[in-house]
């Protein structure tokens, strides 16, 4: 039985920056029939259009990318420290080559929206409202191209309505 409860954007109480900079978090998009993670360490939350967001990115290679680009909804998951090992997994191994939730030991919950992971403590089901690749001549800093994106794809940025919540 899962311990989550839900909670409203308001009662969040978490230091993002910790969350995603240093502790990681799980990119997860897909349904029953196939879904796909990631690590990423990049993202943000905030309020847009009036609307409490969640924001993302995921390089065109990411096997990922293919079920975000498919589906209306995505979540993220934070573990916590206790999992850096799993998540340096899950962002070093394509799920194209290997199940890596079953790798992990991670139990696959499916929202009525979006694919998580039983063993997160917060997790948010978002609903795309916005995507848009990066695009070289955007960059005002260009010392940026050259650190992340030497002939590498652009990332795909991803706007999320923050719809749910959850919660241990």
């Amino acid at each position: 039985m899962s311990e989550f409860r839900e909670i409203k954007c308001e009662e969040l109480n978490s230091n993002v920056f910790n969350a995603v900079g240093n502790e990681w978090m799980l990119i997860t998009a897909g349904d029953k029939n196939g879904c796909n993670t990631m690590t990423a360490s990049w993202g943000g939350l905030g309020v847009l259009w009036g609307r409490n967001v969640a924001f993302c990115f995921i390089r065109p290679e990411r096997h990922t990318f293919k079920f975000t680009e498919e589906n209306e909804y995505f979540s993220l998951a934070f573990f916590g420290g206790e999992y850096k090992k799993e998540l340096a997994f899950c962002g070093a191994k394509s799920g194209r080559d290997v199940d890596k939730a079953d790798a992990c030991g991670f139990t696959t919950c499916f929202d009525e929206n979006a694919p998580y992971f039983e063993q997160a403590h917060t997790v948010l089901i978002c609903k795309k409202l916005f995507a848009q690749q990066f695009d070289k001549d955007s960059f005002v800093d260009k010392s940026i191209l050259d650190t992340y994106y030497n002939g590498i794809g652009y990332h795909m940025a991803y706007v999320g309505e923050i719809v749910k919540i959850l919660t241990k």
